[in-house]
């Protein structure tokens, strides 16, 4: 079973509609929550999810269009009345800090928990957060405005044991733990037993982008390279390409020309114009003849991100 989920709690574009909410997704990594955006009525669709708020820890902006971010102060405000305790870390641009620290000494005031800032770098590809399981990214976008995606990787996993043949070379169970980093064993009589042999290979690690609101750009595409699973507006189909442009955002068949740039294994539409009334057939359609691994993101949407083709 799958460690990292993904929940899309919107997937609509700025002009508001009654089919989809603003941007707003949580990805679930070994049941540490991460959100990334925080549209209006976030919060709504994170409870509806029966998500904890006692497990989320980071909140990604990835741009201030208001469609991404002004879900934030009600959330804020919600977790404080939840009594959620500890720390939580905001990932935004210098000009993010200044607002919703604004924003939240007028309405946010009495927070049981700390909330820390972490400027994003917008201007080249960094690194966000990173621990021994988890390396997080930002990525440049081309958009109206100052904006980043994100790519999160999952590091790669120990090696598995051979139990069988651990026994049969007299291996002691001390070694287990550099067996799993792939460490060779050598014997009390010098000889050298292969990692090979006394462990299999690990489990594939997964990477998830999200690249949010952007024009279409093989040099994004390329910032990615190899991820599992892909992310990427889809604003409008094919036929608007000169409106996307003229907007900074991609069509869906831009978005599976990203997907197939990047090599990636799967790609999920989203951030879609109002004027498709929830029907977005013809966008997954546009994609699907690029990229044949496409998928629709709904609002309620569950996807256990594996390997799987």
């Amino acid at each position: 079973m799958s460690q990292i989920k993904l929940h899309i709690l919107g997937c609509g574009s700025a002009k508001p509609s009654s089919s989809h909410k603003p941007s707003c997704q949580v990805l679930d990594f070994r049941n540490n929550l991460m959100m990334i955006d925080c549209g209006e009525g976030a919060q709504g669709e994170f409870m509806r999810k029966h998500l904890k708020f006692s497990r989320l820890n980071h909140i990604f902006i990835s741009h201030l269009h208001g469609d991404h971010c002004l879900g934030l102060p009600g959330l804020i405000s919600t977790m404080a009345l939840h009594g959620h305790g500890g720390k939580i870390t905001i990932h935004t641009f210098e000009e993010g800090v200044d607002i919703f620290r604004r924003i939240f000494d007028t309405f946010c005031t009495e927070t049981p928990f700390e909330i820390c800032f972490n400027i994003l770098n917008k201007n080249k590809k960094s690194i966000v957060i990173e621990d021994d399981a988890l390396r997080v990214w930002s990525i440049p976008l081309n958009h109206r405005v100052p904006a980043v995606g994100f790519l999160f990787e999952e590091k790669p996993k120990p090696r598995h044991i051979n139990a069988y043949a651990m026994e049969r070379h007299g291996v002691p169970l001390s070694m287990v733990n550099r067996l799993r980093l792939g460490e060779d064993y050598e014997t009390p009589t010098g000889e050298i037993i292969k990692n090979e042999i006394l462990t299999t290979a690990p489990d594939e690690s997964i990477s998830y982008a999200y690249i949010s609101d952007t024009a279409f750009s093989r040099e994004i595409a390329r910032n990615v390279s190899g991820v599992t699973w892909l992310y990427h507006e889809s604003t409008y189909d094919s036929s608007l390409e000169a409106t996307a442009k003229k907007r900074y955002h991609s069509t869906a068949r831009q978005a599976a020309m990203a997907a197939v740039e990047a090599e990636a294994t799967h790609l999920i539409l989203g951030h879609y114009s109002s004027r498709y009334g929830g029907d977005e057939t013809t966008l997954l359609n546009d994609a699907s003849q690029v990229f044949a691994n496409t998928i629709l993101a709904k609002e309620g949407l569950t996807i256990a991100l594996d390997n799987t083709k």
